[in-house]
């Protein structure tokens, strides 16, 4: 989910004034909340700049809290042609193209969507960490017959999620705030699939680098399911966290490099997993054809990278 910004040209910010500048506004959303919209260059970004805050909200502490980096809550970049979720101003947690609202833009994200090639048809799909929606709402466009639940801790994140054109809550759409060591260790819920981008400003979040997070996950994976693991971040704790998981998964793993520098970890519940390549070739051709993604470089990829992965 944290994709930082490269080779970004940006304009020379303009100086904050003591006062709230003349353009920067609140727009009423409820009693309770306003949107406050701030120029973006103020701090070097073209478009405009939205934060969800209590209606009471002092503007200018609010611009003041950006200028010296303690701003801690998510807020939204919109240039006019894409609409990105931040924690901070240098990286980017998730995007989305106005024009083409549920595409997958990150390399990443086209790369988790693989599971397909695996799990083609699942009936339940559990997206842990919202962003921007983006893999939520691929999953909930592509696969109608499927039911998407999405664990979110965030309720800012939550929050924003109206500016990202999530589809409304209904039978086969839910947004849970919810811890997903608590969800997994409590529900009586099965999932074919699970899609895991989740995490701190060091990269995965720590909380999943817990073995009892796995066995409560593994229990409530259908007998084919697959899950694929975002193991963006620091090294080491990406190491680890690909040592816990095969261990888990009994070593059913495949791992796979993604342009931009995020890896992958693709886990099967099925002890007698064999994946049958030629199948799974035909399969990415009809899903290239029906996608833009390239599903048919993925299946190459993947299947040079179970070779070398270690399979028990």
């Amino acid at each position: 989910m944290v994709k930082k910004i490269i080779d970004k040209k940006k304009p020379v910010a303009a100086p904050l004034a003591a006062a709230p500048p003349a353009r920067a506004r609140r727009k009423p959303v409820s009693k309770k909340k306003d949107w406050f919209e701030i120029p973006g260059g103020y701090f070097g970004e073209e478009g405009v700049i939205r934060i969800l805050e209590p209606s009471d909200t002092d503007l200018a502490d609010l611009l003041e809290s950006f200028r010296d980096k303690t701003y801690a809550r998510p807020f939204v970049v919109d240039d006019g042609e894409t609409r990105r979720l931040h924690f901070d101003l240098r990286y980017v947690q998730s995007a989305m193209t106005i024009k083409q609202p549920d595409a997958l833009i990150f390399a990443y994200t086209q790369s988790m969507a693989a599971f397909l090639l695996f799990q083609p048809s699942p009936r339940h799909v559990v997206v842990v960490g919202l962003g921007g929606g983006s893999l939520s709402k691929f999953c909930y466009r592509q696969l109608p017959r499927a039911r998407v639940t999405t664990l979110e801790i965030d309720e800012h994140v939550i929050a924003l999620g109206e500016l990202f054109a999530l589809p409304p809550p209904d039978r086969r759409m839910r947004v849970l705030q919810a811890d997903a060591i608590d969800y997994f260790a409590t529900t009586d819920d099965t999932a074919d699939v699970v899609l895991i981008d989740a995490c701190d400003a060091k990269g995965i979040a720590p909380s999943f680098c817990k073995p009892a997070f796995y066995r409560g996950l593994r229990q409530h994976l259908s007998p084919q399911g697959v899950v694929v693991i975002n193991l963006i971040g620091i090294e080491d704790r990406a190491d680890d966290m690909q040592r816990l998981v095969s261990l888990a998964f009994d070593g059913h793993c495949i791992s796979l490099k993604v342009k931009g520098g995020n890896q992958l970890l693709f886990a099967f519940n099925d002890p007698d997993f064999d994946p049958d390549w030629n199948a799974i070739k035909t399969r990415a051709e009809i899903l290239e054809s029906r996608t833009d993604i390239e599903f048919v470089s993925l299946a190459r990829r993947l299947k040079r990278s179970a070779r070398r992965d270690v399979l028990a």
